[in-house]
């Protein structure tokens, strides 16, 4: 699919970069290196603002609506802001995942409640008629068994009790949506076989796949 002409104004330029993935696939530890490597302009995750994601983790039925739409509304301003903004951003985790995996996982797990999720969908439907969405997705495919580790070794204290089946219910719901993706370039790296942070020849791997899908507006802000 050819890339958008333009960004989110008429007469301003921006290639905007989304890195998608599970818990603990490694966007963060991406997103670093990109922004160090390109010196773009990068938009993070809001997890440390979200004042329900403790209570969440504890009593996912009782504060999952609170939770989500909180990050749905935050996600929306931090997607408008990257939109105007000028040369190449870079967004961890995209307001796409917060609904479509994140939500619909708490949905299908009862977690929900049919009014609340109608009231959340209908939310969301209006933000996607008002947001570009982005120039290139990097999805981060990370196996459970993997992720389970590094949740264990960052030491996230609310994340150290997050079940298995949750985490395997988000790897379904990622593939299939990272699958039926048409809304820009798609980029998958498997992050448990790549090491983006130390590892010379895979960083030099990853900057040649991804300068393949957005070569001269990388080189440009680069140069």
């Amino acid at each position: 699919m050819p890339l958008p002409e333009d960004g989110a104004s008429p007469g301003r330029q921006r290639r905007f970069i989304a890195i998608a993935g599970n818990i603990g696939a490694g966007k963060s530890s991406l997103l670093e290196f990109l922004t160090a490597t390109y010196h773009v302009a990068p938009f993070y995750e809001p997890n440390d603002h979200n004042p329900y994601l403790a209570d969440f983790y504890k009593d996912m039925r009782r504060w999952a609506f609170q939770s989500q739409l909180f990050f749905l509304s935050n996600k929306f301003r931090i997607h408008q802001e990257a939109d105007r903004t000028p040369g190449v951003v870079i967004q961890d985790r995209t307001i796409f995942e917060d609904a479509e995996i994140f939500a619909t996982a708490l949905h299908q797990m009862r977690k929900i409640d049919k009014r609340d999720w109608e009231t959340y969908w209908a939310f969301y439907q209006s933000i996607l008629e008002a947001i570009q969405p982005p120039d290139l997705m990097i999805y981060l495919r990370c196996p459970v068994r993997t992720i389970r580790k590094r949740i264990k070794l960052r030491g996230r204290k609310m994340e150290q009790d997050i079940p298995l089946s949750y985490l395997k219910r988000l790897e379904r719901l990622y593939e299939g949506w990272i699958e039926n993706y048409r809304l820009g370039e798609v980029l998958v790296l498997d992050s448990d076989r790549l090491d983006f942070v130390s590892d010379l020849v895979d960083r030099l791997d990853v900057r040649e796949r991804i300068e393949r899908l957005l070569p001269e507006s990388l080189v440009r802000n680069n140069a």
